[in-house]
């Protein structure tokens, strides 16, 4: 019997990004399991992983081919790919010399592979010549971007999944971890089990699953996250539980930061916040006591029109006692989406620039035109996720690319994001599945590659990054988004664009992280088949990666 082959590869569903093992048999079946080996997840797998292989192998409902009409009063039908590559390269030609670049625009995903983003951006900044790319990843971690920009001066999550083992208390904010980072709580849990004096604290209105290993609850009203972490700083200002050595070397902005704690006193925030003072109090306590303390927290507080303000200040508890840049401790964001990282590593929203530049610079808007080879990048953000959909319904926005994301289930809005794409001139969906409900708005739909049928790379939530190898063919027509991208380019008459393979883009992004905080200038596809998953940066070709920033307290600010 024809022995199964074995593969290295990373889950596709959340940002823990656990290492998987994949199994095709001489009859093409797939199985997969947990990597033993993976730094990760260290063999274990949810529920979702566990089932993934029956995601692969089920292909009834893919697009197959590329399909277009040529009006809204035409059906759609199959086409070839140069005749889509044509159709969409002319119409995007024509709205842009009519309407100008800012009436195009791109929405990507967290889902999409670091190549497919970083040339998804490439494309619209650098050789169309607008801002207009977002993504869905605007909708769970734009506020965890501008609130690590604040604190600690770029998006540079500082913390490592080892540090779980390491911490002696947790607080856990608007998450429910048991259930969306299920493998991540499993190290946390086994963390509790294994030393019970361990505390951990529970920010959430609701009671969930994570409640259940909580030492305590802080079951707040909606909204005064702010109030309470500000209550938690004054507590541990007025009990001297914070490091003056660290705040005075390392921090700016103390006395600010006091004035804002000591607004309300902790029975007025608890009034606030609906609940006990004495929890409060409770909170401060196991936090103020704590050799290493780590905070962790996800939707609610990034969703939130003050989420920004939320971020800030649960930073500024890790500040205030010096619980940053030491192993065991740090804030640490939960990343939703698997690849929502790699999309901030190349710029993937609408105010971002790609290596972590930033766009409001024009001495880095230059360094990425000249890099790119491309026109001169516009100063001003461009629509973000929802602004896009705004400007589709209002007419200012003509034509939409949506890759690997569902927009009319997924925004705030679906009535709006539908009536907008009706509205749109032009819509052009790039997807693996038929079920997806935006389908049924293109004008062209183009047949992708999904995962185990393309190559490329993705970074989890602790700045791990991962190669993914292509372990089966697509079926029917459809190819890796990477290369719709590129042979679009093409079509476009942009130069810059002759690749061959996702090596070559990757390649290209990591030359351009060189000298930045995120270098991965030593990272190839080679290094990552032969020698595993690095965390970033990697400035050189034998440097083994960095588990932990700001272990010198030198931040970006």
């Amino acid at each position: 019997m024809q022995k199964k082959k074995s593969h290295k590869t990373v889950c596709s569903y959340c940002g823990v990004g656990c290492g998987m093992l994949v199994d095709v048999d001489a009859k093409g079946k797939i199985s997969v399991d947990g990597d033993p080996d993976y730094p990760s997840n260290k063999g274990m797998l949810c529920s979702k992983g566990r089932n993934l292989n029956y995601v692969a192998q089920d292909t009834t409902d893919r697009i197959l081919q590329p399909e277009m009409r040529w009006s809204r009063n035409h059906p759609m039908q199959k086409v070839s790919w140069d005749t889509a590559f044509e159709r969409a390269a002319a119409v995007f030609k024509t709205i842009i010399d009519k309407h100008g670049p800012n009436s195009v625009g791109f929405y990507v995903s967290g889902q999409c592979l670091t190549e497919e983003y970083y040339l998804a951006n490439k494309i619209t900044k650098g050789f169309i010549g607008t801002n207009n790319i977002d993504t869905n990843s605007r909708l769970c971690m734009s506020s965890a971007v501008v609130g690590y920009k604040k604190t600690v001066g770029e998006d540079s999550v500082p913390i490592s999944y080892e540090d779980i083992e390491l911490a002696d208390c947790f607080m856990i904010a608007g998450a429910n971890p048991a259930w969306c980072h299920p493998i991540l709580y499993r190290r946390l849990e086994k963390r509790k089990e294994e030393n019970p004096e361990v505390k951990i604290i529970v920010v959430d209105p609701r009671k969930t699953q994570t409640c259940a290993s909580a030492d305590l609850h802080l079951q707040i009203l909606p909204g005064t996250d702010v109030i309470l972490f500000n209550a938690i700083a004054r507590w541990l200002i007025e009990k001297r539980h914070i490091d003056k050595n660290f705040i005075k070397k390392h921090t700016a902005n103390f006395e600010a930061c006091k004035e804002m704690a000591f607004s309300l006193s902790i029975r007025q925030a608890a009034e606030k916040c609906g609940i006990p003072a004495s929890d409060i109090r409770k909170a401060a306590k196991y936090i103020g006591e704590a050799s290493k303390f780590i905070s962790m927290w996800t939707m609610g507080l990034n969703q939130s029109v003050i989420g920004v303000a939320k971020n800030v200040s649960l930073f500024n508890i890790s500040l205030l006692t010096g619980q940053i840049g030491k192993p065991g401790c740090g804030p640490f964001s939960l990343t939703g989406q698997p690849n929502a990282m790699g999309g901030r590593e190349v710029g993937g929203m609408a105010s971002l620039l790609a290596a972590h530049k930033d766009l409001g610079n024009p001495h880095h808007r230059k360094e990425v035109s000249d890099f790119w080879g491309g026109k001169e990048i516009q100063a001003e953000p461009g629509y973000t996720a929802t602004e896009m959909f705004d400007a589709l319904d209002s007419g200012k926005l003509k034509a939409i690319w949506i890759i690997c994301t569902n927009p009319v289930v997924s925004l705030p809005n679906a009535k709006k994001a539908e009536r907008a794409l009706k509205n749109a001139s032009f819509v052009v969906v790039q997807d693996i599945s038929h079920n997806s409900e935006t389908t049924k708005y293109a004008d062209l739909l183009l047949p992708a590659a999904g995962w185990l049928e393309k190559e490329g790379t993705m970074t989890n939530s602790e700045r791990r990054i991962s190669y993914l190898p292509k372990v089966i063919d697509p079926p029917g027509e459809a190819l890796p988004d990477v290369e719709i991208l590129w042979r679009f380019a093409q079509a476009m008459g942009y130069e810059g664009f002759d690749y061959t393979n996702a090596s070559e883009v990757y390649n290209e992004h990591c030359l351009l992280t060189k000298g930045t905080n995120i270098d991965i200038s030593g990272l190839s596809y080679r290094r990552l088949k032969e020698e595993g998953s690095f965390q970033w940066p990697v400035p050189h070709k034998t440097h083994m990666g960095t588990p932990r920033l700001f272990t010198d307290f030198q931040f970006y600010t």
